[in-house]
């Protein structure tokens, strides 16, 4: 996958985390958790950004173990809202699915990026 088509998906992502957060009740508890998964889970693709303009390996492990750090943060809060039954179970699985297929993408990227440094 391209850096350019990340870019788009972690935007879309960011997006389907709005649209999630959007249709949560507006209890005080449940707005504290959608301030939190709308933190996080934009943070993915905006510092995914980040690392398209890291100059150097050392730069870009540092600025993709921030996304790594957000995209599981996100993942903790889709599993928190799953559990307390929050959302519509449907839109979350898919959700659910692509938090953690990103977050192992970026897990790969970082394994990778370290093995070509400790060569």
């Amino acid at each position: 996958m391209t850096t350019d088509e990340m870019k788009l998906r972690t935007k879309a992502f960011s997006l389907s985390i709005i649209g999630l957060a959007e249709k949560l009740s507006n209890t005080y508890i449940v707005k504290v958790i959608a301030n939190q998964i709308v933190r996080s889970g934009t943070s993915v693709g905006a510092n995914y950004r980040a690392v398209c303009r890291a100059r150097s390996d050392k730069e870009f492990i540092s600025k993709m173990n921030i996304v790594l750090e957000e995209a599981d943060e996100t993942l903790f809060w889709l599993e928190i809202i799953k559990e307390k039954d929050w959302s519509d179970k449907s839109d979350l699985e898919m959700i659910l699915k692509e938090a953690n297929e990103l977050t192992a993408i970026f897990v790969s990227s970082l394994k990778t990026v370290n093995k070509r440094i400790n060569q």
